[in-house]
């Protein structure tokens, strides 16, 4: 048997299972069922013996010939206000690719600040922190952007996959990949499941989680978090070179090589901004954050910095539109239908008599640490998220508190392998790291990074009075 065969046989088996066994006590028939759908999407979405666009029209076609759902109800999931953010924001990502506005970035910091290892990797953290709340891929801002100009200051530097890797670029493949998870945490358009967490914690909890409500919040620990995770991959996995003067150097040369900033990458730097400000000031304003990504799309297009080809034709927000928009349904209907309380109440009698601060924390690390056995984030964020974050709350945890620590374990978790995000493959496969080291600095920083998150999250949320 081959292994698309095995997984398809896997799929079906864990579908049936769930299907004709008896319905447990407190749940309806409805709401075990639709559970039976979603775990069996879920693991068709892990497993991926077809894409995950695919798979998500198999489970809409199942809900719907099964009368687990309407077909009304269904569709209508694909109105919401937070999947349509999520796809503009990939329209945001390709306006910088395609005008180039996010290499130049990349260049400008490196140029200014790259003259040490050390401070060449912080300034990587800095061209990341830049582009991260216009490049909701954490692929498409450290795979598609930043790696490149990563190889290439590597191989200035006569650093290659083997024998010359831990010249540089060992340190500088290690750490950038690190700093992205931190990134991908911090915004709420830096990654491509914020959104749906967001949506997830305000049906689940009733927290509403504003684009500057997400950025107010991981501020200080986001930044004590970047600051410690760059020492740190700096020291376990420490490079030859200390000193790049040709860092700068290299940086100035694509510069010059780039010429002046084009019409379409000043449109392109004015629709950052302006998207930027009307974001932070929503709770002024009172403009919705999507219809806000709208606009930004809707100039870009007026003015030629994307073709409506670049939209029609982008398979992956496309493809990400199917299946998060199934997902985020099947979510909401576990809510309404009474599983996830149901659920939260069984885990809870394991966690009797715990303060809510552990509890909390538990939830958090239980998250963060399950992500060895996946290999998608936002697939984990569809299959755990509002599970544990009603753990957290059911055992006191303060709802804001709830819903933000596993949240940010959503992104943070992503360092742990060479497979557990998209990034991962581009970076590891780059040859300079080997496994071992790879799993020995993923776990180093996990421990660290959902210490600060937690600890020195609690602390300034507490000032912010979010608690």
């Amino acid at each position: 048997m081959n292994k698309k065969m095995r997984d398809w046989l896997i799929i079906v088996v864990i579908f049936l299972i769930a299907w004709f066994c008896p319905v447990p006590e407190g749940l309806t028939w409805g709401s075990w069922h639709i559970f039976s759908v979603f775990i069996a999407t879920i693991i068709g979405f892990i497993l991926q013996p077809i894409p995950m666009g695919a798979m998500a029209f198999l489970g809409i076609a199942v809900a719907g010939m099964t009368k687990v759902l309407s077909a009304k109800v269904i569709l209508g999931g694909f109105g919401s206000t937070t999947l349509w953010l999520i796809i503009c924001a990939f329209f945001f990502a390709k306006g910088f690719e395609k005008t180039g506005l996010g290499r130049r970035i990349a260049f400008v910091v490196i140029r200014a600040f790259g003259k040490k290892s050390l401070s060449l990797a912080y300034s990587i953290g800095l061209a990341s922190l830049i582009l991260g709340p216009a490049i909701p891929s954490n692929t498409a801002r450290a795979g598609g952007v930043l790696f490149p100009v990563i190889k290439s200051l590597s191989e200035a530097y006569d650093s290659q996959p083997g024998p010359t890797a831990k010249r540089l670029g060992s340190f500088l493949m290690s750490v950038t990949f690190q700093i992205d998870a931190v990134v991908s945490a911090m915004f709420l358009t830096s990654m491509a499941a914020n959104p749906l967490i967001a949506d997830f914690a305000q049906k689940t909890l009733g927290i509403t989680i504003s684009w500057g409500g997400w950025i107010e919040a991981t501020i200080v620990p986001g930044l004590c978090a970047l600051i410690v995770v760059v020492l740190a991959t700096y020291l376990i996995n420490r490079p030859e070179i200390k000193a790049t003067p040709k860092a700068p150097e290299l940086a100035r040369q694509e510069l010059e090589a780039m010429g002046k900033m084009s019409r379409h990458e000043w449109i392109m730097l004015f629709v950052f901004v302006l998207a930027l400000v009307l974001w932070i000031t929503s709770g002024i304003t009172k403009f919705d954050n999507t219809i806000v990504a709208i606009l930004g799309i809707a100039i870009l297009l007026v003015t030629g910095v994307l073709e409506w080809t670049d939209i029609s034709g982008h398979k992956q927000a496309w493809t990400t539109f199917v299946w998060t928009g199934f997902i985020m349904l099947l979510s909401a209907q576990l809510n309404s239908s009474g599983f996830i309380k149901w659920f939260a109440h069984g885990i809870m009698t394991h966690m009797a008599g715990l303060p809510w601060i552990v509890s909390a924390f538990l939830a958090m690390a239980i998250y963060l640490y399950s992500h060895y056995g996946f290999a998608s984030m936002t697939a984990h964020v569809s299959a755990m998220y509002v599970g544990l974050i009603s753990v957290a709350a059911a055992a006191g945890a303060p709802p804001f508190v709830a819903a933000f620590s596993v949240a940010m374990a959503a992104s943070l978790c992503g360092v742990l392998t060479h497979y557990g995000t998209g990034p991962a493959p581009v970076y590891f496969g780059a040859g300079y790291v080997s496994q071992g080291k790879w799993w020995q600095i993923g776990f180093v920083m996990s421990v660290l990074n959902i210490c600060i998150f937690y600890f020195v999250g609690l602390a300034w949320w507490k000032v912010l009075g979010l608690w």
